[in-house]
């Protein structure tokens, strides 16, 4: 049986969880805000996250193997944490891409005038 994540929820040694900033601000932000961030990635960035986050688990053919992942909390803690950094400096590597072609295209015409 799964069950759904609680941060407040100690974990299987009983102990509470300890105060996460990250965590404790993601809760404070609306849905709203939340799914307008979701959907500014482009899904290059997308495919590569997951393309991380597949090599951090492992990944088999769902249609040969029923593949169920346990964890405890401070390794799903990592994993997100390293999903979102690795989302930000992807989003922040395109972005400077965008940019550099921008620029390579203004010196280009500016070249030709």
């Amino acid at each position: 049986m799964l069950v759904p994540f609680d941060p407040d929820r100690a974990d299987s040694n009983g102990e509470r969880p300890t105060e996460n900033k990250l965590q404790r601000y993601l809760q404070r932000q609306s849905p709203e805000l939340l799914a307008q961030i979701a959907q500014s990635i482009t899904p290059e960035v997308q495919q590569l996250i997951a393309g991380n986050i597949q090599g951090l688990m492992g990944s088999l053919p769902s249609t040969q193997f029923s593949v169920q992942v346990t964890t405890n909390r401070d390794s799903l803690s990592s994993l997100l944490a390293s999903a979102m950094m690795t989302g930000y400096f992807l989003r922040n590597v395109e972005t400077r891409m965008e940019l550099e072609s921008q620029l390579n295209s203004a010196i280009g015409e500016a070249e030709e005038s």
